[in-house]
């Protein structure tokens, strides 16, 4: 059984199945002789439940030996060809945010392997399918959406209204699929040692199997697109398929859930639930009254939509306090709403106004359990206008006013691992952008750094030639601020100390708005002018292709693309290594709202979540997978 998270209950596995009945197929024919063995994965590791062949049929039966752990899946390799592996997800237990599933029967075939190859892209290795809860569990859960291991078709998700034809997440899969069918026993030898190849990173091992085939393109998405592309034209067990080669190798679900319309920002709980805040009500500019929460699968979850505690349009702000309590800004109420872990409204039915808040944005909680809110004074007003509000331990009856250190207009505000509040002030030029999304000229900024003393810095405010209407910004593990412009198109990055460090201009102009910091310190940039997410080589070097620098575009020039993402305002990841995107606008003349939130599947690496506030990988080697929020004195 996997270990808990601090806070959350033990973790229930999946019911191990007295028999495990399944069929395995290859390039759509049964594969009969083939050895087929059941496992089980959690933070302790990879142990095998029991072993069976198929019959000529490729139909087999396993009776497991012991109980299962986090997760189940089966693998399938035929005799005399160990370049084919085949892998299906068949449960997972009750530790993420999903409730326990598992299949008595099963189908494996190339869909399902690639399926649990992305879904579970941040969890495997030569050795099988490991690692802690939620994200573990959440995984698995994901790659239902993918494929359905029941009947070896693509899933529900992929296959729906928001999905199927609507984007290119399902054609995608059918071509890997086919991809991987290339080494069916059936198949040309010469072209199964050639997908092997192409699939090989720069600097790294052949691999093995198709299994680890498929990984390596989930793990490095640009690899071989073209060559790998024209390969699968020589296969057609799978449809539908792409009718190009894509720019990489992404697998993209869109989820709309009832009411999450023009989604500001989202928050992740500690159990994987995607929280977000919404401008306005579907298909209107009216002011929204909801919170949406989805679980990790997409489907909404505690009663969401919730109204109450004084919500009126959620703008660009939403965080989780150390109780699991959800804070989100009422940009139009001009007060913060707070709802408990399970969507019960705590704030007053106007919310809680202490500070003389005037719609506040951006939202933070530090190691103490403070909340940090960036005071914006709307779109109207004069210059240098804007605070930061503290409530102490949560308590608004105690809330404390900032003012200096060049506050002009905060929009985002986050904490250091020092208990610093980094803040960006987007100025009262900049602001008035927001009614247009049209940049003119130079229309600058800054960054307010707050002492744990709730006193504006020394070194503050930050200026520099690239801070050109900076919104979001997000820390590191190394305690750098990495802030995207939005009129400059580049991301700057700023030291501890607070000077700048390095300066990055993306490849394509895409009116960078918002930035996350992934477990391994690369940096993901969602685009709002050019719907897309650009990833850049962080400070951790080691983490990303050789060659690469802090910096370093990794992915496409243009980012990674959807017809399911529209004009982004917010990114997030989960302890899964999902990147969760919020379309915030889906046309920006007329100005429209943005229909749900997509999901970039196992791109990243994976998260604590709720931040802590530095991000940390969720971790094995320790009783809990991630760290207790605390803070240390800057050097």
């Amino acid at each position: 059984m996997a270990l808990a998270l601090t806070g959350l209950p033990a973790a229930t596995p999946p019911s191990t199945p007295t028999a495990l009945h399944g069929t395995v197929t290859s390039a759509g024919k049964p594969l009969s002789h083939a050895d087929v063995t059941l496992f089980t994965g959690d933070r302790q590791g990879v142990r095998d439940l029991g072993r069976a062949m198929t019959d000529a049929n490729g139909a087999f039966q396993i009776r497991p030996t012991r109980p299962a752990g986090s997760v189940l899946y089966v693998d399938a390799t035929p005799h005399g060809n160990r370049s084919l592996r085949l892998r299906s997800i068949v449960g997972f237990g009750s530790g993420g945010g999903v409730a326990r599933r598992s299949e008595s029967a099963v189908t494996v075939n190339e869909l399902t392997t690639v399926a649990a190859s992305y879904a579970l892209a941040q969890f495997t290795d030569s050795h099988g399918i490991t690692g802690p809860s939620p994200g573990l569990e959440n995984a698995a859960a994901t790659s239902y959406n993918l494929a359905d291991p029941a009947s070896g078709r693509p899933g529900k998700v992929v296959t729906d209204q928001n999905n199927g034809s609507r984007n290119d997440t399902q054609a995608t899969l059918g071509t890997l699929a086919n991809l991987v069918s290339l080494c069916a026993p059936a198949a040309d030898t010469g072209r199964c040692q050639d997908m092997l190849r192409l699939a090989t990173p720069q600097h790294g091992s052949t691999p093995a199997d198709t299994a680890q085939a498929v990984l390596n393109l989930a793990h490095n998405p640009r690899l071989a697109t073209g060559k790998l592309y024209a390969l699968t034209r020589q296969a057609h067990t799978y449809t539908p398929t792409l009718t190009a080669a894509p720019a990489a190798w992404v697998l993209a679900l869109h989820y709309t859930a009832p009411d999450v319309y023009a989604p500001g920002r989202m928050a992740i709980d500690a159990k994987g639930n995607v929280w977000a805040s919404n401008n306005w009500l579907p298909g209107t500019r009216n002011p929204s009254p909801y919170v949406t929460v989805q679980d990790p699968v997409g489907n909404p979850t505690l009663n969401s939509p919730i109204s109450g505690g004084g919500m009126k349009a959620g703008a660009w702000g939403i965080a989780i306090d150390h109780d699991g309590a959800v804070w989100v800004p009422s940009y139009g109420g001009d007060a913060m709403a707070k709802y408990s872990s399970t969507g019960k409204p705590l704030s007053p039915g106007t919310g809680f106004k202490n500070g003389d808040l005037n719609h506040p944005q951006g939202t933070a909680v530090d190691q103490k359990g403070n909340i940090w809110i960036a005071n914006f004074y709307g779109l109207k007003g004069n210059r240098g206008q804007g605070s930061v509000i503290v409530y102490p331990h949560g308590d608004p009856s105690k809330a404390i006013t900032i003012k200096g250190g060049g506050l002009d207009h905060p929009f985002s505000v986050q904490i250091d691992g020092y208990g610093r509040a980094w803040v960006s002030n987007a100025r009262l030029n900049g602001a008035k952008l927001l009614d247009t999304r049209v940049p003119k000229g130079h229309v600058g900024g800054s960054v307010t750094v707050i002492g744990p003393d709730f006193k504006p810095t020394s070194f503050s405010p930050i200026k520099d030639n690239s801070l050109d209407w900076p919104l979001a910004l997000a820390v590191d593990s190394r305690n750098n601020v990495w802030v995207p412009s939005f009129v400059s198109n580049s991301v700057t990055e700023i030291g501890p100390s607070g000077k700048v460090t390095g300066v990055y201009k993306l490849p394509t102009a895409i009116a960078p708005w918002s930035v996350a910091i992934d477990g391994a310190d690369r940096v993901w940039v969602a685009g709002f002018g050019a719907p897309s997410v650009s990833v850049l080589c962080g400070v951790n070097t080691s983490a990303c292709p050789p060659g690469s620098s802090t910096g370093s575009p990794l992915s496409p020039p243009h980012g990674y693309r959807s017809k399911s993402i529209q004009h982004l305002t917010a990114i997030q990841l989960d302890q899964s290594g999902n990147v969760w995107l919020a379309n915030n606008w889906s046309k920006l003349v007329p100005p429209t709202g943005g229909n749900g939130l997509v999901e970039l599947i196992g791109v990243a690496t994976p998260v604590c979540t709720p931040l802590t506030p530095v991000p940390a990988r969720p971790a094995t080697t320790s009783s809990t997978a991630c760290p207790a929020p605390t803070s240390t004195q800057p050097r």
